[in-house]
């Protein structure tokens, strides 16, 4: 490959810029692959780009800006290529991918869009692909959802999808809190949010933080407890150690809650239960419970990703390889399923399958197919830089692909 340590050192620095100054070595080869990288040079050169990779995280943040705007020239938009790029550290039964759609409301293009690229690369190497309806919030969640979502990814997926529901899992998700607990490495913070916040801006570890895993314990069964003798709804709230603590210098990953009380009833477990995982903490869950490979997901979840990652390090799991699309943004078109509810409500449109929403449902019924999507995913492929797109150029690339 010519020019490969400078393209290595190029792409090593972009991705370092982009996490905080540590770029990881399988990003890198993921993004040599665009550059002519092929899968069986992996290990003749994955020692000397993880050299390079080294060498970039040992540099300080300026100085990895100054040098990188020395050879930004070098990792350009991309050009276009045929057929998916390959992925790092495949095995021999395939890959293991998910999606994890909300209960907020059925699918729409941008999900097709994310999530057609992941079951691309299951289809590409073998292995299972997972839809998973995220619904472990009680106060957001649309009930005629689930069905919709089943049959929106049977549809789109092939009938290929494995289909999971959060909140019937909480069991597995309680498990694992009083696993993390038992390992000193969360607590269950009584302090009140106001005052948390406080603590967070003045970079100081809350009160909480130091109490025994035994007190952890007996407070999160108090946290669990439906009887009077129990926590009320915001008294507590299960928090993550994080590495750095409260000093890091990134405010998101302060002790970051992993779960809270939440006594709203739920459309499909009613009042069973009443303490929550948040996304990150069932996130990670699922995806070590399914042993999950490979993770293709928007920027948007870098410090998600990051948290998650913390807690695979605590529970001695393997982090799945994971890449950050660009960001999908649509000049005007309007993709919330909970303002597409409020609309249909009043009026506006005449439902879910209207011929001016961009659902699936709507293009289902308009006579798209799913290799549309498929297409459209494989054109993007697997791209950092941020797009900006309007309706109507989004439609005439779909429309060449559904013919």
């Amino acid at each position: 490959m010519k020019n490969l340590q400078k393209l290595a050192r190029a792409y090593a620095l972009k991705n370092a810029l982009a996490h905080d100054g540590k770029a990881k070595a399988g990003n890198v080869i993921s993004s040599l692959f665009n550059e002519g990288l092929k899968k069986s040079d992996i290990p003749k050169y994955s020692g000397e780009i993880s050299k390079i990779v080294n060498e970039v995280n040992s540099l300080k943040f300026d100085e990895q800006e100054k040098e990188f705007e020395k050879l930004k020239d070098l990792v350009g938009e991309r050009p276009h290529r045929e057929g998916l790029s390959e992925f790092p550290g495949v095995g021999k039964k395939g890959v293991i991918m998910r999606f994890a759609p909300s209960a907020s409301g059925p699918l729409h293009i941008g999900h097709a869009m994310t999530s057609s690229i992941s079951y691309l690369y299951v289809k590409k190497y073998g292995g299972k692909f997972y839809v998973r309806i995220e619904d472990t919030n009680p106060e957001n969640i649309f009930p005629k959802s689930y069905k919709m979502i089943e049959s929106e990814a049977n549809w789109l997926f092939e009938n290929n999808a494995e289909i999971m529901i959060q909140s019937y899992r909480m069991e597995i998700y309680y498990k694992y809190a009083e696993k993390l607990i038992k390992k000193n490495a969360v607590y269950v913070c009584t302090c009140l949010a106001e005052d948390f916040r406080k603590y967070s801006e003045e970079k100081e570890d809350c009160p909480c933080r130091n109490i025994s895993a035994i007190e952890n314990m007996s407070r999160w069964k108090k946290m669990l407890d439906k009887s009077k003798k129990g926590f009320l709804q915001g008294e507590a709230v299960l928090r993550f150690k994080s590495k750095k603590g409260m000093k890091d210098p990134n405010p998101a990953m302060r002790d970051f809650p992993l779960a809270r009380i939440n006594t709203e009833n739920h459309p499909l477990q009613k009042s069973k239960y009443r303490v929550w995982p948040l996304m990150n903490f069932a996130v990670t869950v699922d995806d070590i419970e399914t042993k999950v490979t490979h993770v293709i997901r928007g920027k948007d979840h870098l410090d998600n990703a990051k948290r998650q990652e913390m807690m695979f390090e605590v529970l001695g799991k393997k982090f799945p390889w994971t890449f950050f699309l660009g960001r999908f943004k649509f000049n005007d078109m309007e993709l919330s399923t909970t303002k597409f509810r409020e609309e249909i409500s009043k009026g506006k449109y005449s439902g879910w399958a209207d011929k001016n929403l961009p659902t699936i449902a709507s293009l289902m019924k308009q006579g798209y197919k799913p290799s549309a999507f498929w297409k459209f995913a494989e054109h993007i492929g697997l791209s950092e830089n941020d797009k900006v797109m309007d309706r109507k150029e989004y439609f005439t690339l779909l429309d060449s692909f559904n013919r």
